[in-house]
């Protein structure tokens, strides 16, 4: 196993790197319309070996988290840049010729979402963010790694814009570009040292667990994440922040419009804390004096009245309800073996993580850890642990890895079995 990739990587990220500010074929035009997507698909054909797959969305600017851009690459081709929304999800031919090949991501959890909305599916997967990670790099940004790793500096600036913009302009063009530029390069280097480590099956597996991951599950109660949220006290004025939340949600959802834009947090949490009687009484308030909250005025005033009106069974709780585990900061006097436990089994794998060069959270997903510790199997024995392991999600090689001294950790506070 090796121990100093991180080292390497710092020595490496001290040194200078090229520039690259323009695609090696020069900037793609925007395939916009069915011939030239058509084009586009020979031209994919045409190439050979994995294909880098990038999108852009427009986070902080549109409710939807829709892909606004695809970006492809594949060696031997130019890169291709696609615009799924001009198209209309119009893509059958598209998703055709990328069904097979091995897909090459950055950080691909973020972007399959939205590819999968359109219809496209990897059948393979590599992540080079995770890739990293499991390498043991404490720095994986796209940039970062293809500084440390290739020599070249990519182009900034452009990862938080508005890509529901259009036209788009070309700097964000060269941008987008570049992200796929170096994709596959940069896959071929980190499986290279995936496989010297002993780690390349570990990734292959975390990379397919990536793919075949099921889409998440909605928050139980999302509106708690109001920010701010924590200096409203009472189940009534809680109640006022969950229907300007709503009321918010709906409104943002109708326009596409990210919700913060709609009504900050900081104006739902005012109001709700103020409790304006009416609209009059609202638009007095800081935020709600704009021209754009004077508009809806009677919305945010009407959800106002309906926390008002609500009966007392139907005014959420004043503390937020946790599925699980509580917070770990109350097991000590809540459960004191739990927090025993715990601490042992995080011990144990932060042993194992360092001996490996793995940040702790990718050999064990910290709210198993929490869980196991919290209610452990009964009785603990090696196979019970391991079964609990792969229930919660677990990798085969994370079982291999942990289960033993999981074990260990729990047997050693674990309450004494009857008749033991």
């Amino acid at each position: 196993m090796s121990h100093t990739v991180g080292a390497v990587s710092e020595e490496h990220d001290q040194q200078a790197a090229t520039p690259l500010t323009e695609p090696e074929h020069g900037v793609p035009e925007v395939i916009a319309d069915p011939d030239a997507l058509a084009d586009g698909v020979r031209t994919l054909e045409a190439g050979e070996g994995p294909i880098a797959v990038d999108t852009e969305r427009a986070s902080g600017y549109r409710y939807s988290q829709r892909a606004y851009l695809i970006q492809l690459r594949r060696t031997g081709t130019p890169t291709l840049l696609i615009d799924p929304v001009a198209l209309d999800g119009e893509l059958d031919g598209l998703v055709e010729a990328l069904d097979g090949p091995e897909w090459v991501l950055h950080a691909a959890s973020q972007d399959l979402p939205c590819l999968d909305e359109l219809g496209m599916r990897p059948a393979r997967l590599f992540d080079t963010e995770l890739a990293a990670r499991l390498a043991g790099y404490e720095r994986v940004a796209l940039g970062t790694m293809v500084r440390i790793l290739l020599g070249y500096e990519l182009e900034k600036g452009h990862s938080a814009a508005d890509w529901s913009r259009r036209p788009l302009p070309k700097d964000w063009l060269v941008y987008a570009a570049l992200d796929v530029e170096l994709l596959i390069e940069l896959r071929d280097r980190l499986e290279e040292q995936l496989r010297a480590a002993g780690k390349l099956e570990w990734a292959l597996q975390e990379f397919d667990a990536v793919r075949t991951a099921p889409p998440r599950p909605q928050r139980h109660e999302p509106w708690r994440r109001t920010s701010g949220i924590h200096r409203v006290r009472s189940p009534r004025k809680l109640a006022a922040v969950r229907e300007l939340w709503l009321a918010r949600e709906q409104l943002a959802a109708r326009r596409d419009i990210a919700p913060g834009r709609v009504l900050p947090d900081s104006a739902i949490v005012q109001a709700a804390t103020d409790d304006p009687r009416d609209a009059s009484e609202l638009i007095k308030l800081p935020v709600f004096r704009g021209r754009a909250q004077r508009r809806n005025a009677n919305l945010w005033s009407g959800a106002l009245q309906r926390a008002r009106e609500l009966d007392g069974t139907s005014l959420p709780n004043s503390s937020q309800q946790h599925e699980g585990p509580p917070p770990t900061n109350r097991w000590a006097e809540r459960d004191p073996d739990a927090a025993a436990r715990l601490s042992a089994a995080r011990e144990a794998l932060n042993s194992i993580a360092e001996r490996h060069t793995l940040p702790v959270e990718n050999l064990l997903l910290p709210d198993l850890v929490r869980r196991l510790s919290w209610q452990p199997p009964e009785p603990v024995e090696p196979e019970t642990v391991a079964e609990a392991l792969r229930a919660g999600g677990a990798r085969p090689w994370q079982v291999e890895l942990t289960t033993g001294v999981l074990t260990t950790a729990l047997r050693e506070t674990a309450p004494a079995q009857p008749g033991k």
